[in-house]
Formats: C-alpha cells, sequence, structure tokens
C-alpha cells in the first residue's frame, strides 16, 4: 500500500550510507538520486525511502510522535537491525523487548537526524 516515505535530513551522503548499509541484507540500494532526494530501496516500483534535504531550505526537524516501523521475522532479527542501526550512527530509544505481552515485540532508535525508527514484530 505504501510507495514511498520521505524524511528530512540534513546530511545527504551521510543519510544515504546510513540506510542502505542498514537494509543491505535486503537489497537496498540508492535507486535514483536527484541531488536534494535520493529513494533508497530494492528496486524501482518497490516500496522505498526517500531521504531528502527540506524544498523550503530551512532545517530538517523530526516530528515529535512520527516513526517508521519496519516489520521484521524474529525478536532476533530485531536485535540484529537495531544493533546494525546503532553501529551505523544511530542512538538508543528504546532497546529491542516485549512491548505488549505476547504480542508486540519491538526495538526503537533515532536515525542520524533523529527520525525515529522502530524494527517490530507482532506475536
Amino acid at each position: 500500500m505504501i510507495g514511498y516515505i520521505t524524511i528530512g535530513v540534513s546530511d545527504m551522503e551521510r543519510a544515504k550510507a546510513f540506510y542502505t548499509g542498514l537494509f543491505a541484507d535486503q537489497g537496498a540500494k540508492v535507486v535514483n538520486d536527484a541531488g536534494r532526494i535520493a529513494f533508497i530501496g530494492s528496486e524501482p516500483g518497490k516500496t522505498m525511502l526517500a531521504v531528502c534535504e527540506p524544498y523550503d531550505g530551512n532545517d530538517c526537524n523530526s516530528g515529535n510522535g512520527g516513526m517508521i516501523a519496519f516489520p521484521v521475522t524474529t525478536k532476533d532479527e530485531a536485535g540484529a537491525m537495531y544493533d546494525k542501526a546503532i553501529s551505523l550512527g544511530a542512538t538508543c530509544d528504546g532497546e529491542p523487548g516485549q512491548r505488549i505481552p505476547d504480542r508486540f515485540y519491538g526495538a526503537y532508535v533515532r536515525d542520524p537526524d533523529g527520525n525515529k525508527l522502530c524494527f517490530y514484530i507482532f506475536g
């Protein structure tokens, strides 16, 4: 249902390196780079993440309460994605753990620009 999500960044090269590194195991690469915006995914036409310097020229900022959640298949994978994000420069915003007993497991980080990410599994 989602074609792509766009997040504002302050350093395009850092953002491209962070997200292609974070999702390298899923075949992520820069699919289209137009200078101030780059689309990261496995191939055109699939769901992508766009990193973008804000069009209005103002500083980017992360929304309070906004978050991008990426599904994983196991708790171990959630932990591995969390660890990888931290190694690529993210900061902890909630260590991997059970959030809703027997229903929701998540791990939370903030990317280098402060955007909140979650790696989660239901069940």
